[in-house]
């Protein structure tokens, strides 16, 4: 599958009919609810889980989400939702992509993109990221092709 970016990490999808809005197609909330997923899924699969947020008392907060719905998906179809972390600047600030591709063909159905800063969980405000992230998230970088 040709992807935006290299190498990403993904997750295997088939929307349910809990899934499927009024237009007889995925509810574009459920596709967030979905991104939720797999950065979690990426982020545990690189050594940090929730638990290391809550021992290290910081977290990743989504600051701003962008999403692009370029095509719908319907019941049933096997989707693939590939992430990866795009940008960092070290200290605040973390750059989350997504795209989410029909598995039959590989055609793109929406891309999005999170703006994440690290906030100190106990107070919500912004903190700089321990060297646990910065070891951790800088190593899982790709840049665009």
């Amino acid at each position: 599958m040709d992807w935006d970016h290299p190498q990403p990490f993904t997750v295997a999808l088939q929307p349910q009919p809990a899934d499927i809005d009024g237009l007889n197609h995925t509810n574009n909330a459920v596709y967030v609810q979905w991104c939720e997923k797999v950065a979690w899924a990426h982020s545990e699969s690189l050594g940090l889980a929730l638990a290391d947020y809550q021992r290290l008392d910081r977290a990743m907060a989504i600051r701003r989400g962008e999403y692009d719905y370029l095509l719908p998906s319907l019941l049933g179809e096997q989707l693939l939702l590939g992430t990866w972390l795009t940008a960092s600047d070290g200290k605040l600030a973390m750059e989350r992509r997504f795209e989410l591709k029909r598995a039959a063909d590989g055609i793109t159905l929406m891309r999005g993109r999170w703006a994440l800063i690290c906030i100190e969980m106990s107070s919500g405000r912004p903190k700089r990221m321990p060297a646990e992230f910065v070891e951790v998230y800088e190593r899982a970088l790709v840049t665009r092709r």
